[in-house]
């Protein structure tokens, strides 16, 4: 596709993703203190705190513990319902292997294949089948093109918004793997927009919207954002396409009023983009969200819509992810707030003390709020729209003090219900939170509301 295998390679690893960094930064990469540091706190915390851990039996992948694990499937749910539900994505799920075929077609194989993970089965390898030889996705845009083309589209089906957060592989060098921020094995919160050119701004917009709602009102971070122009060189397609998108951009951001600064000549080979740079507590930039216009992969498929006089054309095609690697994502989160999740993450919500650890009426009585807690007040059968909080009883035989330091302080959780005799004599907790030393006497019920609201916060 270009005429060198290293520029075109950086090239196609900025397609979906700003998780593969270019071959000459990867010197940079290991170099960088910040990010240095920011994998050596998340380590440390993902051990202290039970969330995850790699080893050398699979290296570049995580083992997710049992809090590591919420805190994950937590976020990629919320990103999953807020691409859905409020900006009318479909969820479509696509295969982790594609034949090589796949992979000649979009252009990956030959300016990508070192990056990614050949599979060949035993049988194949044995009967020297060539064609046989798939390869784990390392991104979903071919699938997803291909989920376009399964059918006759209609101008009246643009804009089609697709997404799909599945595990994706891409065969980083051993000496560029870095904790949860570089893996081998990651999810990334992927969504593309097939529409029509008029409708770029519209998409763009609401890409913009997106974002913004997440970094500034969700998880308040400051952002600044970057346009990448057309490259010198090694670029497809027409200046005038290129032209038409950059004014987009442009545009759109002006009409916003959102401030951003010009990369010249560092677009994509397939369009320009936005990239997105959030700063955290501790002053680190960091780049997570990326928004790209490609006219290529729809040419590369030989995608079409018939419009309004039943002639075809061509649609163009939106890259966006939010949180970019879901992972990495987590990693920012937990260097971020020190290991002190937002109630909404947190693996360990509430710590449930009874004083009188030995006596089985207390213990019983610390077991229906727990119960009562995870269950979410269910029926027979959990429903979506149930709560479920992560409760846990803390029974060791310790002084209730060394307790409640000691879920305070090493634990984090969010809330404590304590456990005396005017408690159990009451059918009643002390409900305290983290921050605040103040009691409040409360049934389990109430105890449950007051935790819908501190989910339903987001704080």
């Amino acid at each position: 596709m270009l005429s060198s295998h290293r520029k075109s390679s950086l090239l196609i690893k900025r397609l979906c993703s700003n998780h593969k960094p270019a071959p000459e930064a990867l010197k940079t990469i290991r170099n960088l203190g910040a990010t240095d540091t920011t994998n050596k706190l998340t380590t440390s915390l993902g051990n202290q705190q039970e969330l995850f851990f790699i080893d050398g039996v699979s290296k570049g992948s995580i083992f997710f513990q049992s809090n590591g694990k919420y805190i994950f499937e937590t976020l990629k749910n919320f990103i999953t319902a807020q691409s859905v539900y409020k900006y009318g994505f479909q969820q479509v799920e696509t295969p982790l292997l594609y034949k090589k075929e796949l992979w000649e077609k979009s252009g990956h194989w030959g300016n990508y294949k070192s990056e990614m993970f050949k599979v060949q089965g035993y049988r194949q390898v044995e009967q020297g089948d060539a064609n046989e030889t798939f390869s784990l996705k390392p991104m979903n845009c071919p699938g997803h093109a291909m989920i376009f083309k399964k059918k006759i589209r209609s101008y009246q089906d643009l804009p089609l918004r697709l997404y799909e957060n599945s595990p994706l592989h891409r065969n980083e060098l051993a000496g560029a793997l870095m904790g949860l921020t570089r893996l081998r094995k990651f999810h990334q919160d992927d969504g593309h927009i097939f529409c029509r050119q008029n409708q770029i701004e519209s998409e763009l917009k609401g890409c913009l919207e997106f974002l913004d709602l997440i970094y500034t009102k969700v998880f308040k971070f400051d952002y600044e954002l970057e346009i990448s122009t057309r490259p010198e060189d090694n670029y497809l397609g027409e200046i005038s396409e290129w032209e038409v998108a950059e004014s987009a951009l442009k545009k759109i951001l002006d009409s916003l009023n959102k401030p951003y600064t010009i990369n010249k000549g560092d677009g994509a080979f397939y369009g320009p983009k936005i990239d997105c740079k959030i700063t955290d507590n501790n002053g680190k930039k960091h780049q997570v969200a990326t928004i790209q216009l490609d006219f290529q992969l729809p040419k590369n498929f030989e995608l079409e819509y018939i419009n309004e006089v039943g002639k075809a054309e061509k649609p163009i095609m939106i890259h966006r992810a939010i949180f970019g690697s879901i992972e990495r994502f987590m990693a920012i989160l937990l260097d971020h707030h020190k290991g002190d999740w937002p109630f909404w993450l947190n693996p360990k919500q509430i710590a449930i003390l009874p004083i009188k650890v030995k006596e089985p009426e207390f213990v019983e009585h610390a077991k229906k709020l727990n119960d009562f807690l995870i269950k979410g007040g269910c029926g027979e059968l959990v429903k979506k729209s149930d709560y479920h909080f992560r409760s846990f009883i803390d029974s060791k035989d310790v002084r209730i003090s060394g307790r409640i330091r000691d879920n305070i302080v090493n634990h984090r959780v969010g809330f404590l219900a304590i456990i005396g005799e005017k408690e159990l004599a009451e059918n009643k907790y002390s409900f305290r939170s983290r921050q605040s030393r103040d009691l409040q006497l409360l049934t389990k019920e109430e105890i449950y509301e007051q935790l819908k609201k501190a989910e339903d916060s987001f704080e």
